[in-house]
């Protein structure tokens, strides 16, 4: 518990805070750097507060290869390579999120870089936390040229939980152009958010200045609307803006734009800037207006025709709107997408796809949590304006050349919607954490904060207020917060919070219409802890159909699990120790695929001793085992009541952390798996009462979300099932959300096997 406060509290430190734009500007956000602390090659402490950045860059490479750059003092500098060694590149690539490195590079092979050559004469023995610990000349103290600038090459594969993404950074000078801005002109335009329609602008010094539209084409509009978060471009009447915009004093600082349409920033396109001392800066033009097309879940109402998003692409595992992994739908059935060669031009055309704007960041190495099914695609080559993935080059991969761990990921840029201003958290110990408070509005529209009765505050609550705050999933719900009592706001807004999980905001979940809260008292006001990374349980599927299997167990074997609650209500009249149960047995092995360990909530001192287990059971629900008919009427109950938690075994070369042993921590590990066999005690589902017939049997995993997940849509599995009164067959054994709407309909309407062959 002690090892995962103080991770927690070092991912606190690493973020940085956001920052929101006015409300009345449809605004990018700020692609400056922000300077870090001053790191000396003995550190205070003072200087380990933050990281080090470092990236990798230069063209042409691989995600997990590079020229290695350095932001130190505001500015990003290379690393030159004499005396440059293994044990450099080791220390890099760990600081990078990589396990290892594999090689490095000399003689600028990723391409020359700019500006400072930070390092020289590096000499790490390999151990170090950090480059900035290792010996050197000094910060900028080098004799090298950009000739001369040093490269990695990492093992592709990542440290399970690196916070930091690993992220492939676009080619735009940021000097240039660091934010743009839609300036609405329409007095109706500037009140509803997103602005959609008005003047382009560009920070410039203190203010913002204005881009000339002359030569202005409709490639540059499509550029502009992807950063501000809209999929498509619009014409606008210019005509209209030209009577209202002679009249303004106009300051311009961009001459001409000539953007092809897949650029993902401004700055990435040929820019002409306005010479100072220039008489005329835009003669015969005016200032350039765009108009865009937000996505579905970001229109007002009254547009009649609203454009459909992609049925066969979708975002998983994401904490917020318009980020996640990239599955795409094929054969009935959702897989993911290898990240070789995975760019911002591919990245950018699924979230145009999906309603988004173009890509802010194109993740690698499963960096929003791995996949389960299928690997559909590998080096996806799109050049930008294709309408769909499935339009792009790309190639099918088989299993050799991919595992899950190099799932690709998006971020995509979204509309500012000024949700997170109606809302903030107080009294916490870090920004993450707090008593929850919402801004309404009275009968005379004077706004003021309010709070939220905590009477049906779940985690499904707390993931849309962490989401409509900005600050990742919910780690917990909390429905007292009397620990957080810093704030004069007494008075509940809001009561019957019920969401569904999805959700930009609280204001778009069902609740009371006149507040209604039996414990009105602050204390009893609505709490969350947030988090940037978050667990994610799936059942192996195929596993279960593999080894399920009918046993006729007789009851003086039984007594255990009576004592347990694991047979049907019927058992309790049965002839003890005489007779048996018939059992539906089966394996159950839960793999954690998301960023975080899954803990239970309940600490050790509040675990339950099973004397019959032999073990401490840390969570009183843990699954649901179900037999269901057509009409989804439970026919069997199975429900396993806890489960000791732990590490059966992980993938290659991560650690197993948890064993329920001598009392030890409860957890499931990333990248491990916890297995219940199918001859352990209770692992089975009591059918001795059921009849012959077709049936749907279902797992649920962490079914009351007592523990955070970034995903709950892929707990549940569910098999169809044909029972003939001795044998038992399961089919089409699939985790929730694994087929499409059409094979989930076909499998709710399954008639049953006509017999035990494979077709």
């Amino acid at each position: 518990m002690e090892k995962s406060r103080c991770r927690q509290q070092l991912a606190f430190v690493l973020l940085f805070g956001l920052w929101l734009p006015c409300c009345l500007t449809q605004t990018t956000p700020s692609n400056a750097a922000t300077p870090s602390p001053t790191p000396t090659p003995a550190p205070s402490p003072q200087a380990q507060t933050e990281r080090l950045k470092v990236r990798l860059t230069g063209y042409p490479r691989k995600h997990n290869e590079g020229r290695i750059e350095l932001f130190y003092k505001g500015e990003w500098g290379t690393i030159c390579d004499d005396d440059f060694s293994i044990a450099n590149a080791n220390v890099l690539c760990r600081q990078l999120g990589f396990v290892s490195a594999t090689g490095w590079t000399h003689s600028a092979k990723y391409g020359k870089g700019q500006g400072k050559i930070w390092l020289d004469n590096v000499l790490c023995n390999g151990g170090e936390k950090s480059i900035e610990f290792c010996k050197s000349r000094g910060w900028g103290n080098s004799d090298c040229t950009h000739d001369e600038d040093a490269g990695v090459v990492c093992q592709d594969e990542r440290i399970p939980g690196f916070l930091d993404p690993n992220v492939i950074d676009t080619h735009v000078d940021e000097n240039k152009v660091e934010e743009v801005r839609l300036r609405g002109v329409v007095s109706m335009s500037k009140k509803k958010l997103p602005i959609t329609e008005g003047v382009v602008e560009v920070k410039y010094k203190d203010g913002w200045a204005q881009i000339c539209d002359l030569g202005w084409t409709i490639k540059n509009t499509r550029v502009v609307c992807g950063m501000l978060g809209f999929p498509h471009e619009r014409k606008v009447n210019k005509n209209f803006y030209k009577l209202y915009l002679e009249r303004q004093k106009n300051n311009y600082h961009i001459h001409s734009v000539a953007c092809t349409g897949t650029e993902i920033h401004l700055a990435a396109c040929p820019l002409e800037f306005n010479k100072p001392n220039a008489t005329s800066s835009c003669e015969g033009g005016m200032p350039a207006v765009v108009s865009c097309m937000p996505g579905p879940l970001f229109m007002q109402n009254n547009l009649k025709k609203k454009p459909k998003t992609s049925s066969n692409v979708r975002l998983k595992g994401g904490a917020r709107l318009g980020e996640g992994r990239v599955e795409v739908l094929k054969n009935n059935e959702w897989g993911t997408i290898c990240d070789d060669r995975w760019n911002l031009n591919s990245a950018s055309v699924v979230c145009r796809e999906l309603g988004f704007g173009s890509a802010k960041d194109a993740l690698t190495g499963a960096r929003m949590g791995q996949g389960m099914g299928p690997i559909y695609m590998n080096e996806v080559k799109c050049v930008g304006l294709e309408k769909s993935i499935w339009n792009c080059p790309f190639k099918n991969i088989t299993s050799e050349d991919c595992k899950h761990t190099e799932d690709a990921a998006v971020r995509c840029n979204i509309p500012y919607m000024g949700l997170e201003n109606s809302i903030r958290i107080t009294g916490g110990r870090t920004r993450y954490e707090g008593r929850v408070e919402v801004l309404s509005s009275d009968s005379n529209e004077t706004q003021s904060w309010g709070l939220i009765c905590g009477e049906t505050w779940t985690t499904k609550e707390a993931m849309v207020a962490c989401r409509q705050l900005g600050l990742g999933y919910a780690n917990q719900g909390l429905q007292e917060t009397w620990y957080w009592d810093s704030s004069n706001v007494t008075e509940m807004v809001m009561s019957g919070v019920k969401c569904t999980g999805s959700e930009m905001s609280l204001s778009q979940c069902q609740h009371h219409k006149t507040v209604s809260c039996q414990k009105a008292a602050a204390k009893f006001a609505a709490g969350v802890i947030c988090s940037e990374t978050a667990s994610d349980l799936v059942l192996n599927a195929p596993l279960v159909q593999q080894t399920v299997y009918i046993e006729d167990r007789p009851l003086h074997m039984l007594y255990c699990a009576a004592e347990e609650d694991c047979l049907s209500k019927s058992a309790a009249k049965a002839n003890w120790p005489y007779g048996h149960r018939r059992l539906l047995r089966f394996s159950s092995q839960i793999h954690n695929i998301g960023r975080a360990d899954f803990k239970p909530k309940a600490g050790r001192h509040s675990w339950v001793w099973h004397a019959c287990h032999g073990h401490y059971h840390s969570m009183d629900i843990f699954t649901h085992y179900d037999l269901l008919n057509a009409n989804g009427t439970k026919v069997a109950e199975g429900h396993k009541a806890s489960f000791c938690l732990e590490d059966t075994d992980c993938e290659e070369g991560i650690s197993k952390r948890y064993e329920c042993a001598n009392f030890g921590d409860q957890g499931i590990t990333v990248g491990c798996w916890d297995l219940y066999r199918h001859d352990i005690d209770c692992q089975w589902i009591d059918i001795t009462d059921v009849k012959p017939g077709n049936y749907i049997m279902q797992i649920v995993i962490n079914p009351n979300f007592e523990v955070a997940e970034s995903d709950f849509t892929n707990n549940a599995m569910k098999c169809n099932c044909k029972y003939d009164g001795n044998r038992i067959w399961f089919h089409n054994c699939h985790v929730g959300d694994a087929f499409s709407e059409e094979a989930e309909r076909r499998f709710e309407k399954y008639p049953g096997q006509l017999n035990n062959q494979i077709s």
